[in-house]
């Protein structure tokens, strides 16, 4: 079995959220704990950082295995979806797992991945927790996928839990009012242990105090607490609100958890995340001449702040190839788009894409007008 039957292999048998939607989703944590267990639960070799949130949670990751990395530590860092290859999710020090490690780990593991019925994702976590045992690192940022409190990765005892933001996505699964789905995304708050808020919001500041008073853990709001502007290599203007997150949970890193973490490697880790850890899709300048843009934002928030910054630009014409998948509730983000932009409307590759010829159609009502294309590289 090489790479590629091995990608093969865990696409097709095993279920994705990312192309399947929520027949792949899992509501407990009784497949995950089973696999650890059949793994020698490597989760409790680690000392980890835990990071839930609605947006953010993949750049405050990034932030913090930057500056971890450049201290001297070896940093494990596990986030999702990836990008291009597989390996993306699972690096140490910024270099993606070894195609071979992923092999071997399918080839001993399949048997017991089928017969379990285990997720895509389920497997990607025990994989993760795995590689990150065997390779002994000194500390792991460890992303959730979709929520908190039943998210797979949800069995770890962290140094330190961090929720980003809260806002309306994936309402199938975690609720319908931002109150439901901070108390799913508080579902990582753990007894006794520090919790990061990157953002203080008025419908969920009650319930994470409330749930952080239940769990004797002391809360630190990053918004109120962090005062001080870095530089940063995420040029994105939403970049602000992580970095703060950031710093202040390495605040609490250094001053609680014994870990040495130096101005200095603040400083050098927020002005080189992408060098560090090859962070992609973030306000990502692709190309100068014409300007290209890549941005991974995919809810009504994040879209806020990316369309915000695209109208601060200086253009002729704006070119926007856009496409969704097909749970995206489009009378929530199709109004925040510009008008005066130039559409490619296309369809991801994937199960879950949804139709351009709908995506257009929609478009329409919001007086959104372009071309309507087979796939995003032919738009």
């Amino acid at each position: 079995m090489n790479y590629s039957d091995t990608l093969n292999w865990m696409f097709s048998k095993l279920p994705m959220y990312q192309r399947q939607g929520k027949t792949a989703f899992k509501k407990d944590l009784t497949n995950i704990k089973a696999l650890l267990l059949e793994l020698g639960n490597p989760e409790k070799k680690i000392q980890t950082i835990h990071i839930a949130g609605t947006n953010g949670k993949g750049s405050t990751s990034h932030l913090l295995a930057s500056v971890l990395q450049e201290q001297g530590y070896k940093v494990g860092l596990y986030t999702s979806p990836h990008l291009k290859d597989f390996t993306e999710r699972i690096r140490i020090n910024g270099k993606p797992m070894r195609k071979n490690c992923v092999i071997n780990f399918v080839k001993k593991n399949n048997e017991f991945l089928e017969k379990q019925n285990l997720s895509f994702f389920e497997m990607t976590v025990g994989m993760a927790f795995y590689q990150f045992a065997k390779k002994k690192v000194d500390i792991a940022i460890i992303e959730t996928g979709l929520g908190g409190r039943l998210d797979s990765t949800n069995v770890i005892e962290p140094l330190i839990s961090v929720i980003t933001n809260i806002g309306m996505d994936h309402t199938q699964f975690l609720g319908d009012s931002l109150a439901e789905i901070a108390v799913e995304k508080a579902g990582i708050i753990k007894k006794n242990t520090p919790i990061i808020i990157g953002e203080k919001q008025e419908e969920t500041t009650p319930i994470f105090m409330e749930i952080a008073q239940k769990n004797n853990a002391p809360i630190y709001f990053a918004s109120d607490l962090v005062n001080e502007n870095y530089e940063s290599d995420l040029k994105g203007i939403y970049q602000k609100n992580n970095v703060k997150t950031a710093r202040q949970t390495l605040e609490i890193l250094r001053k609680d958890k014994g870990f040495t973490v130096s101005d200095k490697s603040i400083l050098n880790g927020f002005k080189n995340v992408v060098k560090n850890t090859d962070l992609k899709g973030r306000w990502q300048l692709l190309m100068d001449k014409p300007k290209v843009i890549c941005d991974t934002a995919h809810n009504k928030e994040g879209l806020f702040y990316v369309i915000t910054q695209l109208q601060n630009e200086i253009f002729d014409k704006l070119h926007i190839v856009l496409g969704v998948v097909n749970d995206k509730n489009l009378d929530s983000i199709l109004p925040i788009f510009p008008k005066n932009a130039i559409y490619y409307f296309c369809k991801p590759n994937i199960p879950r894409g949804l139709d351009a010829n709908i995506l257009a159609y929609k478009a329409l009502e919001y007086n959104l007008k372009g071309a309507i294309f087979d796939s995003t590289k032919i738009a």
